[in-house]
């Protein structure tokens, strides 16, 4: 069954979720694990929209924590696929903190997630090929590509 190429605009997302309290240390500082929760269901909802179909977080790495999210602050997450194989897709997520007294906005952390799309039996299945056409599609596609190469690489040395 041939897919439908599709483009990257098609499935990225936005997100602002407010951090409270019950998200933070007892000094206000931001769970990590929050912040990867964030991260995790940004990363499912644009592989869904990508495949149409159920999708599942294979891994996530190269996460970068630059900067410190505090209560309060809007966590605002972008979203977007990079590359795409057969049943797995890269998506890669910015994230900014947001204080909402002034209004600066800090990127405190990127991401790499890949996911893996299902059929009706949890076993993986084929996903739209990615439609790219402007040179940074190519570039980032490219790099996804590199990058997917080297996680099959450490699996296989585990």
């Amino acid at each position: 069954m041939s897919l439908k190429p599709k483009s990257a605009d098609e499935s990225k997302a936005e997100m602002t979720v407010r951090m409270f309290p019950s998200d933070a240390n007892p000094a206000g500082n931001v769970f990590g694990g929050e912040i990867l929760r964030q991260i995790d269901l940004i990363a499912g909802l644009v592989a869904q929209r990508h495949c149409k179909r159920n999708a599942v977080t294979a891994s996530i790495d190269r996460v970068n924590f630059l900067k410190p999210v505090m209560v309060g602050n809007a966590l605002i997450l972008n979203a977007r696929l990079n590359y795409v194989s057969r049943s797995s897709m890269e998506i890669e997520i910015h994230v900014e903190a947001e204080n909402l007294f002034t209004g600066v906005k800090t990127l405190t952390n990127t991401a790499y997630v890949t996911s893996v799309a299902l059929d009706e039996n949890g076993r993986p299945t084929d996903v739209p090929p990615l439609l790219l056409v402007t040179d940074d599609e190519k570039k980032r596609f490219a790099e996804g590509e590199q990058r997917m190469l080297q996680r099959k690489r450490e699996r296989k040395q585990h």
